[in-house]
C-alpha cells in the first residue's frame, strides 16, 4: 500500500513539475528541470517517465548541470545509466568545469564511476579544471582510483595549485590510495613544485606513507623551495622525525635496490607485463610490490 501511494506522488510530482518548469530542446538552460529533480532524488520510474515524454536528458541549469551531474552526485546508478542510454552527454562540464565523473569520484560511487568511463567519459581533465583522479584521491575512494588508472587516467597529472595525485594522497595521508598509485608507476619524487610527496607526508606526521615512500625510492634528501629536507619539515621529536633519522644512518637494502632499477628500466607504460616475466613467482610479486 505504501509503495503505491509512494509511485502515485512521484507520477504527480513529476506532472506538477512539468505544468511549472519547461524542458527546454534547443540547449538553452533551465532553473530546475523536472529531470534534474528525479535524477537528484533518485527516482528512476519518474525519470524513465520523463525521458518517454520527450524531455532533454542534456538540459542545463545556468550553471550548466546536467541530471546526470545530480545522478552520480547522488550515487544512483539506476538513473546515471537511463540517462546515458538516452543520449545524456557523458562529458558535458559546469561553468566550473565539474564533470559528472568528478561528481562520480567526489562521493565514491565506483559504480557510477565505471558507467560513465565505460560509455566514453575522459578519465583526466584539462590542467586547470577539477581533476576526478584528484578528487578521488583526497578522499580516500580506492576503488574510483583504480578505475580511472584502468581506463588510462595518467597516475602523474600535475595541477598547478594541487601538484600530483601522489602528493594530494600524502598531503591526505590516504595511505592506500598512494599505494595504488606508486603501483602504478606514479613518480615518486614529483610533488608541489619542490615539495616533494615525502615532503607532505613528513609534514603531516604520517609515518606509514613516509615508510612507503622510501619503500618506493623517495629521495630522503630532496629539498624544496625553502631548502629543507623532509626530516626538516616533520614535526620535532615526533615519531616520523625519529624514523627518518634512523632510516639515513641505515644502508638501503640490496633487493630494494634492485627492484627499483628493474622497475625503472621496465618503465611505468610496461610495468603490468611484470606478471609475465619468466621468473619465480615470489621474485615477481616482490617486483609488483605485492
Amino acid at each position: 500500500m505504501d509503495e503505491r501511494m509512494d509511485e502515485d506522488d512521484d507520477d504527480e510530482n513529476v506532472w506538477n513539475a512539468s505544468a511549472v518548469i519547461l524542458d527546454i530542446d534547443s540547449g538553452s538552460w533551465a532553473d530546475r528541470s523536472p529531470l534534474h529533480d528525479a535524477a537528484s532524488q533518485g527516482r528512476l520510474l519518474a525519470l524513465r517517465t520523463l525521458i518517454l515524454q520527450g524531455h532533454n536528458v542534456n538540459v542545463l541549469t545556468i550553471d550548466h548541470v546536467t541530471p546526470l551531474h545530480e545522478a552520480c552526485l547522488g550515487d544512483h546508478v539506476a538513473c546515471a545509466r537511463a540517462l546515458i542510454d538516452a543520449g545524456a552527454n557523458v562529458n558535458a562540464s559546469t561553468i566550473d568545469g565539474v564533470t559528472a565523473l568528478f561528481n562520480a569520484c567526489t562521493v565514491g560511487s565506483v559504480a557510477c564511476t565505471e558507467i560513465l568511463l565505460e560509455n566514453g567519459a575522459k578519465p583526466q581533465s584539462l590542467v586547470y579544471q577539477p581533476s576526478p583522479i584528484h578528487e578521488a584521491t583526497s578522499k580516500g575512494h580506492y576503488g574510483c582510483v583504480e578505475a580511472l588508472v584502468t581506463w588510462g587516467a595518467d597516475v602523474d597529472m600535475d595541477i598547478p595549485h594541487l601538484g600530483t595525485a601522489l602528493y594530494t594522497a600524502c598531503v591526505c595521508q590516504e595511505l592506500e590510495c598512494a599505494r595504488k598509485l606508486l603501483r602504478e608507476g606514479a613518480n615518486v619524487q614529483k610533488g608541489k613544485s619542490l615539495d616533494s610527496p615525502l615532503h607532505a607526508a613528513a609534514e603531516k606526521d604520517c609515518t606509514a606513507v613516509v615508510k612507503l615512500l622510501l619503500d618506493f625510492g623517495a629521495d630522503i634528501n630532496a629539498r624544496n623551495t625553502e631548502f629543507q629536507r623532509p626530516v626538516d619539515v616533520a614535526p620535532p621529536s615526533s615519531l616520523t622525525e625519529g624514523f627518518l633519522l634512523l632510516y639515513e644512518a641505515t644502508p638501503r637494502l640490496l633487493s630494494q635496490l634492485c627492484r627499483q632499477c628493474i622497475r625503472n628500466c621496465v618503465g611505468r607504460d610496461r610495468l603490468h607485463l611484470l606478471s609475465h616475466l619468466p621468473l619465480p613467482n615470489r621474485i615477481k610479486s616482490y617486483l609488483q610490490y605485492q
